[in-house]
């Protein structure tokens, strides 16, 4: 099976959003240590207010989640997780930096640190994913109980589950025996 980790353009959203288990609840970035280790594992340089941080970047992530799901139903996002995003990433300012082989890209500005630079690490990874057509194949598990973020590498793009062999199986069996429980 191919993988379903995220290229690197969104591989950062695709980690933020995962810091969530559904299924046991467990918060990676409410850990002792979590959001620094999270922020250092990343590159993020630090920053001031770990407590607003935290909540900030937990809001981040499940609207992220929600445009995730949307991605996975081929719908469009949802009114308050668009606002979401639209307030948190206009904070978190970007500039365009020209490369030596011409190339450009954008990357945080001067003087961000902490959730204000991972905000814009997310936003310039949307960004070359929107360009490049990528972003719509983030996608969120379709099961209730699970809403694991990952990247649908399918021909069609049409993937709903995290992986075939748990949630993917768990749904259809769901389905069948619904379908066989109203024939009887």
């Amino acid at each position: 099976m191919a993988s379903r980790t995220a290229p690197d353009s969104l591989r950062l959203v695709q980690d933020l959003v995962n810091t969530l288990d559904i299924e046991t609840g467990e918060d990676a970035l409410s850990a002792d240590g979590g959001l620094g280790g999270f922020l250092h594992e990343h590159g993020v340089p630090a920053g001031r207010g770990e407590v607003t941080a935290l909540g900030e970047l937990r809001e981040l992530r499940e609207a992220l989640r929600e445009v995730c799901l949307a991605h996975t139903a081929g719908s469009a996002v949802p009114e308050p997780a668009a606002r979401t995003l639209d307030r948190l990433l206009a904070a978190a300012p970007l500039v365009l930096a020209v490369q030596p082989d011409g190339g450009a890209a954008l990357r945080p500005a001067a003087g961000l640190g902490g959730a204000g630079y991972l905000t814009a690490l997310v936003a310039a990874g949307i960004a070359a994913a929107v360009a490049d057509g990528t972003w719509t194949r983030l996608k969120a598990c379709e099961a209730h109980d699970c809403r694991w973020v990952f990247y649908d590498r399918s021909p069609a793009g049409r993937s709903r589950w995290c992986t075939m062999a748990v949630c993917g199986s768990r749904a259809k069996m769901r389905t069948y025996r619904a379908r066989r429980a109203e024939s009887e």
